[in-house]
């Protein structure tokens, strides 16, 4: 079962559809990878829809809206539970894209990996990490995957920006805890940490960073003008 999630508000908006492209992708393919949020979304779908229906001859914001659909998330979870079951379809499951290792390409990362992780142009930033942008667009947040290699590490960094990770393959852990295939895990300014892969397998993890971030250490600071240059915000 997987331990870290998005939000109920990342959620919500992403079920009314009111994220934007980077974050919705993101969080699309984390609800492919857990079942436990495709029941949230589906329930809030739902609800959603419901509160549309009933109140559509009353002018109300989004935010009247948000509220009143997380009421209704407390009053009536069992109700809401057995109708999604019996009218409401889940999620798609992930697609059956492989490469040569076996791994299967997540549906709402088709428009970017058609085939396989190993077809994209990586861009080695050291022996055991690498990195595939996946969209920069000007002024926005960038997609990447990184690709670390069984018992190395990412060196160690903070954040400029928020930043959002998710575990495609492997897993890896940090100051903060373990995080395995499906794990969802935000970071912003505040967090330094130096993400450590198991040794088991490598790690492939979906990001999207609002700001590049900085690497501390001695040397590795060195490719922070690299970085930089590579980041939308910075075009």
């Amino acid at each position: 079962m997987l331990k870290h999630h998005p939000s109920i508000e990342m959620l919500t908006d992403y079920a009314a559809g009111s994220l934007t492209l980077p974050h919705a992708m993101c969080i699309a393919t984390h609800v492919e990878l857990c079942p436990e949020c495709q029941q949230q979304v589906n329930k809030l779908e739902l609800l959603g829809g419901q509160l549309l229906t009933n109140e559509k001859q009353e002018q109300r914001s989004l935010e009247g809206l948000k509220n009143a659909l997380f009421a209704r998330l407390q009053e009536a979870p069992e109700q809401t539970q057995m109708t999604s079951e019996k009218g409401i379809q889940t999620a798609p499951q992930p697609a059956q894209h492989t490469n040569g290792l076996g791994y299967k390409v997540p549906r709402s990362l088709k428009q970017f990996v058609t085939q396989a992780y190993d077809d994209l142009t990586w861009m080695r930033l050291s022996p055991s990490f690498k990195i595939a942008t996946l969209l920069n667009e000007k002024g926005g947040p960038q997609i990447s995957l990184t690709r670390v290699k069984a018992g190395a590490h990412m060196p160690t960094h903070t954040h400029t920006g928020d930043e959002i990770t998710l575990v495609l393959e492997g897993a890896f852990s940090d100051e903060s805890g373990m995080y395995r295939k499906g794990d969802f895990v935000c970071r912003d300014a505040s967090h330094k940490h130096k993400p450590i892969v198991t040794k088991d397998a490598e790690c492939i993890c979906l990001t999207v960073l609002d700001a590049p971030i900085e690497f501390t250490g001695w040397f590795t600071r060195l490719l922070n003008p690299l970085i930089r240059r590579h980041h939308p915000l910075s075009s």
